[in-house]
């Protein structure tokens, strides 16, 4: 490949203006083209900042890699909440389903070190925690023990 360029656009909302056509106005690819595939291919992390890279060639030809928001990114996303908390420990900020940590850690399972989704699940909490969002209502803290004990064997089986 002639040239990297590697970028944060919002899900399915890119455009040609900065931080992506900066980088492509002196290569010699449709930035137009660009645009509409990485928004084709993002467009299910709506607004969401998604990492892209984007691989030319000197004659036009590219390749487009879309990874995976932060986990803090998604679970702010579904939770519907613009910051965490300052005091994550006292002070919570949203609450989220036990389905909705299992769709974030499904979305984000490539990207983590688990080999099931429970064990994905338990790494979303550990963001929540950080961010002060409660699971089911509970501090996300007691989040692995509740699955460890079976809790939700059911709802975080291999989809």
């Amino acid at each position: 490949m002639a040239g990297t360029i590697e970028v944060l656009v919002p899900g399915g909302e890119a455009d040609p203006g900065p931080p992506l056509g900066p980088e492509l106005g002196p290569t010699p690819v449709d930035v137009q083209a660009v645009v509409s595939e990485i928004n084709d291919r993002t467009e299910a992390f709506d607004g969401t900042e998604v990492p892209v890279t984007v691989e030319y060639e000197d004659d036009g030809a590219f390749e487009i890699d879309v990874g995976v928001p932060p986990t803090a990114a998604l679970v702010k996303d579904e939770a519907g909440f613009e910051t965490g908390s300052g005091e994550p420990q006292k002070n919570f900020v949203a609450d989220l389903s036990v389905d909705q940590v299992k769709q974030i850690a499904e979305q984000k399972q490539s990207d983590l070190l688990a080999y099931d989704t429970a064990n994905a699940a338990k790494e979303v909490a550990g963001t929540c925690v950080s961010l002060g969002v409660t699971i089911e209502g509970e501090d996300a803290r007691t989040f692995d023990d509740r699955v460890d004990d079976g809790e939700y064997d059911e709802t975080l089986a291999e989809s």
